[in-house]
């Protein structure tokens, strides 16, 4: 079996040998010593060195940027907030060093740790939250993620230029009581808020040190201050960074790694060969390389709480049109998509909310109500889009399908587009396929018609998906726009009075927005198939995509 899956190994990878030392820069060279350099720098002293690959470039490292799951990984690496995701996926704390909670769950004190510092020697203060907080909201600088603060007082008017308080940051509802005591009032008790505050926009932010870099803040290792256990230490764009380990860091002494070097491969076959040869200690397989190692010691999968879905872009004419959005959503087969293509563990998803992720107080699953949505059969699909052809007029669509630009996807894309023209006649699709920091700003700029998207948790609450379709939400990305569905969402961000009737409504919502608007057409929930040393011990992939290295050993 070894020796089968080497040679289908070296088959598969023949054309990629001719240009992977373009991909790192040129040809090897020799350094002075007389040895080769890969690219890979020397090892750390304590041989504590982590190296990975990614598809491509970070595309922001700001805390009120625009965060994909590559991003908030670096993020949640070299910054700290208030509380963090530990080994478990559980919330454990960060700079917090204890908190109280009023008995109406209101008003929440948070006592900073006394050892929490920046990476410049300065204390983490409670004044560095309350500026970054407000910072998030103001109309200059908001945030996309600004929607998870609308729990906090007055973040909602803040935001809502049609308010009294609008861009009033001063009358958010944080404030330091001292250098290390910081107050939160909220509008109503909210029982995943420290969930909430593990992720990224309320992470604190150095004022002196940001307004002094100005615009150039966060675009340079330079132009950086760290409070996390890591910091940015060189950043090639598009190429290749590092990360080491933080001396600053309050817990320190047990963070292990010193080093985590990523290298940029913009393909499958070169990262899965870097792998063989041992030049990047961990990979995750696209579903081309699943069936040759599925069987190897180094192998395992896991499923993720992120779900993957085509965006149907209402400002395109034919999309407008729910009968066409229904008819694409059916007449593509998403059992052979997960099961055949992807092969890494991925469920297929007909709903936004998958199942296992929330239940009602009662221990009724979000699924149970209204199950798959929207899952009808070809005919249903072929009557649907011919009842749509007829509505508008005509008997020929073209539509460009906006994809990622890795192997795996660019499979999807694919398959996809020979489904949806088979089945559907008079469709045509072309793909266009961009890296992912491409694909998003097109995506903001609604500059689409079909495009491959997805969304992960940053709490267990099925708002966290459901939000993402508001229809003056950052991420509505398509022009979808229902003044039901916005009331129902919008309800269950800051009502929490009656828990049972909250659920039942967002099971409504999401109704809506799949099973009688088709406003998106899911896809599959995602799964991971990856290689990993056995000499790397404590790699935290977490369900929402990200990855944290604190606890990440190498033992060679």
């Amino acid at each position: 079996m070894e020796n089968k899956r080497r040679y289908w190994l070296m088959v598969l990878l023949f054309a990629s040998f001719l240009t992977l030392a373009g991909c790192y820069g040129g040809d090897k060279k020799a350094t002075k010593d007389g040895k080769m350099d890969t690219g890979g720098g020397e090892k750390a002293e304590s041989g504590q060195v982590l190296n990975l690959s990614v598809e491509g470039e970070i595309p922001t490292l700001r805390t009120n940027g625009t965060m994909d799951g590559l991003s908030q990984t670096i993020i949640q690496n070299i910054f700290e907030g208030l509380f963090r995701l530990n080994e478990n996926d559980e919330i454990i704390e960060g700079v917090v060093d204890s908190y109280e909670v009023s008995k109406d769950g209101k008003k929440y004190t948070f006592q900073l740790k006394e050892d929490a510092v920046w990476s410049n020697g300065d204390p983490v203060k409670a004044d560095d939250f309350v500026y970054a907080w407000r910072r998030n909201l103001a109309p200059e600088t908001i945030s996309p993620h600004a929607y998870l603060m609308n729990a906090v007082k007055g973040a909602e008017e803040i935001q809502n230029s049609k308010s009294d308080l609008y861009g009033k940051t001063d009358q958010l509802g944080v404030k330091a009581i001292d250098a290390s005591t910081l107050e939160v009032e909220l509008v109503n008790s909210v029982p995943y808020f420290t969930e909430l505050l593990a992720h990224a926009v309320f992470y604190p932010q150095h004022e002196e040190f940001v307004e002094s870099k100005g615009d150039q803040y966060a675009l340079e290792p330079e132009h950086l201050i760290f409070n996390g256990p890591f910091q940015l230490d060189s950043w090639d764009h598009d190429q290749k960074w590092t990360l080491k380990k933080n001396s600053s860091y309050w817990d320190e002494e047990n963070v292990k790694v010193e080093e985590i070097r990523y290298n940029v491969a913009k393909d499958m076959a070169t990262s899965v060969n870097l792998y063989e040869t041992g030049a990047i200690d961990a990979v995750n397989l696209s579903s081309d390389f699943v069936d040759a190692y599925k069987d190897h010691a180094e192998f395992t999968t896991s499923l993720k709480s992120e779900v993957y879905f085509l965006r149907m872009n209402q400002k395109n004419q034919y999309l407008q049109n729910v009968n066409i959005r229904k008819a694409i959503d059916m007449a593509w087969d998403k059992e052979q998509a997960a099961d055949s293509i992807l092969k890494n563990g991925s469920k297929a998803a007909y709903w936004l909310v998958f199942p296992g992720f929330v239940q009602s107080e009662g221990g009724e699953d979000f699924r149970e109500k209204f199950g798959d949505l929207n899952k009808g059969d070809l005919k249903e699909a072929q009557a649907l889009w011919k009842k749509g052809l007829e509505e508008l007029g005509t008997k020929d669509i073209s539509l460009e399908l906006l994809s990622y630009d890795d192997e795996q996807r660019k499979s999807i894309a694919e398959y996809m587009k020979n489904q949806l023209e088979k089945n559907l006649p008079g469709l045509s699709i072309s793909i266009n396929q961009q890296p992912n920091k491409q694909k998003l700003a097109l995506e903001e700029a609604q500059d689409y018609d079909l495009s491959h998207s997805g969304w992960r948790n940053d709490v267990s609450d099925p708002v966290e998906f459901l939000s993402v379709f508001l229809s003056d939400g950052p991420y509505n990305w398509q022009d979808f726009n229902n003044e039901k569905y916005d009331s129902l969402v919008k309800k269950a961000m800051s009502d929490f009075s009656d828990i049972q009737q909250r659920f039942e409504e967002l099971q409504e919502a999401e109704k809506l927005l799949i099973g009688q608007e088709a406003a998106i057409s899911p896809m599959y929930q995602a799964g991971s198939a990856r290689l990993i040393k056995p000499y790397v011990k404590g790699y935290v992939a977490h369900a929402n995509s990200t990855a944290s290295f604190q606890w990440v050993s190498v033992e060679k």
